[in-house]
């Protein structure tokens, strides 16, 4: 649903909706030095919206930190070098040695006790065409579903496992991660925090099964609630530029970056917020 400017109260920008479901430009906002209401505003655009994005924003690598700080404290990702100066970037940089491997349906760091707030992603290089980034509304997509299902999701748990991706990508082997992330219990239909909202919470990355279910039945019913996120009317897509950034809701949506500009370098810079404990709770 679109809201006007004047109903949200948003006075620090134009709030333009990029689909009915999901997504919003905040037009007008300038990020490089933010006042306090900018920040209040764009955190109200946020759970309106779960994703906005910005356009012509020439700001520093500390401009950025600085920005994602005033959201809450921020997390460092596993992958970040050790030796990286401003540790709290994830530098997600694909090119003619790189394909790109972010294409799949996903929450950041569900793998984590307390997953991300959210995260904040910004356009340093750019291929000439491709790269766009898609998110999908997961209230939109429990609320779509039958009410028996529901109801049972409601009562079920999924593991999650950060071995599933990265540890390949790290180079280890699954016990060495779970020395340090072990293995993590959340709902599958996640409350809220902020919002109240019910939402799916299981992801095609990092959820490896339902508990107290069969292994078949639980891959299966899996498979079907992560088709919910490929479902068209629950999305945005969001075309890059150069200035460009994305701020989304990781307790309420999932995204896609998709991988269609092989050869073609594409170098993206994120800064993430530390989340708390996804939980359920009954009406």
């Amino acid at each position: 649903m679109a809201y006007s400017d004047a109903e949200a109260g948003f006075t620090q920008f134009e709030a333009r909706p990029l689909s009915p479901t999901i997504g919003a430009e905040l037009i007008g906002a300038n990020l490089a030095a933010p006042s306090e209401q900018l920040i209040l505003e764009v955190r109200a655009a946020l759970l309106r919206y779960q994703v906005v994005f910005f356009r012509d924003q020439d700001i520093t690598r500390a401009q950025h930190i600085a920005f994602a700080r005033a959201f809450g404290e921020l997390e460092i990702h596993p992958a970040t070098p050790d030796d990286q100066d401003n540790p709290e970037i994830l530098r997600i940089a694909h090119g003619a040695a790189s394909r790109g491997k972010e294409n799949f349906w996903h929450s950041d760091v569900t793998w984590r006790e307390a997953p991300s707030l959210g995260s904040i992603l910004r356009a340093i290089e750019l291929p000439p065409v491709g790269g766009d980034t898609l998110f999908a509304n997961m209230v939109r997509a429990y609320e779509d579903l039958d009410p028996a299902l529901q109801e049972r999701l409601c009562a079920l748990t999924a593991v999650h496992d950060i071995a599933r991706v990265f540890a390949k990508r790290l180079n280890k082997n699954n016990d060495e991660l779970h020395k340090r992330f072990p293995p993590q219990e959340h709902p599958v239909v996640r409350t809220h925090p902020e919002t109240g909202q019910r939402l799916l919470y299981v992801n095609i990355a990092f959820t490896d099964y339902i508990k107290g279910v069969d292994r078949k039945e639980s891959d299966e019913l899996l498979a079907y609630l992560y088709s919910r996120a490929a479902i068209p009317e629950y999305q945005c897509r969001f075309r890059w530029a150069p200035g460009s950034i994305a701020f989304w809701d990781n307790r309420a949506c999932q995204h896609y970056a998709a991988s269609d500009y092989f050869p073609q370098v594409r170098v993206m810079e994120r800064v993430t917020i530390a989340g708390d404990r996804p939980y359920f709770k009954a009406a």
